[in-house]
């Protein structure tokens, strides 16, 4: 999600936004032919793939006259400090060990200074896929592209928006339960409106995680984000560009197979002001290798 931070200005002109993207590499290693080591050993059936639904609550802080952009929804800005919680559990299939798709719907509910909460609606749609493009000894680069449509936003406000991460993880062990991480995240929005303009938000971070034998996981990914500016109602309410600090931690719980059982991560990103995000994400599985 972008975080923005405005203010008023004159009344401008634009012409609708012709931005778009959606990158997906996928590398996945042909079959190979079975050793003659590997001959006497027992036969398996196939691996089947992973199939749940990646539930996820969220909650999140705003700051006042911050707009918040992308990632599932499109949040208009007010002079008051809010509160947003989502729920989301995209149907997720790991097709692969490399290779997986999802897609759902999300709900939420939202308070301001002015306002008591809400009821639960939903807010939006989304689907995307996460690839191991390249994964060669210790070395693993991943793809995770989402694309995300809002439901009942307010007139005008209605927005499509893209995110995607490319990931490159160095393992420091064989095991890779220690290693270095190095990304870069691209947010595009596109709003309903001839009369609202968004420019790409852009991050880059560097990073590292550690994997206990009991299978808890931490990783902390430290970066810098960079938004390009957006007018809204034709330049009546504009935000500025800026480029300001991030960070992120995530714990999780992970099984002997590397499937997630339980993740939580907490997300700061300045606006100036800080716009702090806490998510639980607890995967139910129909089927779990």
């Amino acid at each position: 999600m972008v975080r923005i931070s405005v203010s008023s200005g004159r009344v401008w002109r634009v012409m609708p936004v012709a931005l778009g993207f959606l990158a997906a590499l996928m590398c996945l290693d042909p079959a190979r032919a079975s050793d003659d080591e590997d001959e006497e050993a027992p036969k398996t059936g196939p691996r089947q793939p992973n199939i749940y639904l990646d539930y996820n609550t969220q909650y999140t802080s705003v700051p006042p006259n911050t707009l918040a952009v992308g990632f599932r929804t499109f949040v208009s800005p007010i002079p008051a400090a809010a509160q947003v919680v989502t729920l989301n559990a995209p149907l997720t299939i790991d097709l692969t060990e490399r290779f997986s798709v999802y897609g759902g719907v999300s709900a939420s509910t939202a308070r301001s200074d002015f306002s008591p909460w809400s009821s639960m609606t939903l807010d939006s749609w989304n689907v995307g896929f996460n690839a191991d493009v390249i994964q060669q000894d210790n070395k693993t680069v991943t793809v995770i592209s989402t694309l995300t449509r809002s439901i009942n936003s307010a007139p005008g406000l209605g927005s499509t928006s893209n995110q995607t991460v490319v990931e490159l993880d160095y393992g420091l062990d064989e095991d890779q339960t220690r290693g270095l991480l190095a990304g870069t995240r691209l947010t595009a929005v596109w709003v309903d409106s001839p009369l609202a303009k968004v420019e790409p938000a852009f991050v880059a971070y560097l990073g590292g995680y550690y994997q206990w034998s009991n299978n808890w996981k931490l990783s902390g990914r430290f970066g810098i984000q960079n938004f390009g500016g957006a007018e809204i109602a034709g330049g009546l309410i504009r935000a500025k560009a800026f480029t300001q600090p991030t960070v992120r931690l995530d714990l999780e719980r992970m099984d002997d197979n590397d499937n997630r059982l339980f993740g939580a991560s907490v997300e700061v990103a300045w606006t100036p002001a800080p716009l702090v995000q806490f998510t639980l994400r607890t995967p139910l599985y129909a089927v779990r290798n």
